[in-house]
This record gives C-alpha cells, structure tokens and sequence, in this order.
C-alpha cells in the first residue's frame, strides 16, 4: 500500500532537483575542472585547453593523477590562485 504525497510538495520537490542538477550543467563548449585543496569547480573554454599554460597544468595533472581523477572531472593540482592567475591572462584569447 503507498501513499500519495501532496501535489505542492512534489512540484517542490521536483523544482528542487532541477535547481541542483542545473549547478552541475555544463555549457557546451565548456570544461568543468577541481582545483586546490577545497577542489574548487571552475568551469572553463575549450579554447584553454590550447593554450601552452594551460596544457602545463594539464601535464602536472596527468603526472600526478594518470586519467583516474578522484572527483570524477578533471583535477588540477595547483592551488586556486596560480589557476586563477594563469585564466585571467587567457581571457580573450
């Protein structure tokens, strides 16, 4: 026997899983990376993914974690600021 739950309870519900699976969206075109001890998620252009600096960080990635990356994207292991400096000098381009 179940139970039938209030129709604003379940358009609540439903509402609230939308929201939170619209955090983790990607836009096409877009890369989502951890980054740091927190392993912050930044999510970033393809287009870096060209860049000399950027393919550096992704060298020490793949040194240090070979392709198993323990929160299941891309981590970089580089502290939040050094990635955020080498970004900003990568916008625009």
């Amino acid at each position: 026997m179940g139970f039938r739950l209030p129709a604003s309870i379940r358009r609540a519900s439903f509402a609230a899983n939308q929201a939170s699976s619209k955090t983790l969206e990607v836009p096409k075109g877009y890369l989502a990376v951890y980054v740091g001890e927190r392993m912050k998620r930044f999510v970033i252009p393809i287009s870096y993914l060209t860049q000399p600096s950027f393919q550096e960080l992704l060298n020490q990635a793949e040194e240090e974690f070979g392709y198993d990356h323990p929160m299941g994207g891309l981590t970089i292991p580089c502290s939040e600021d050094v990635f955020q400096n080498i970004t900003s000098r990568l916008v625009g381009l």
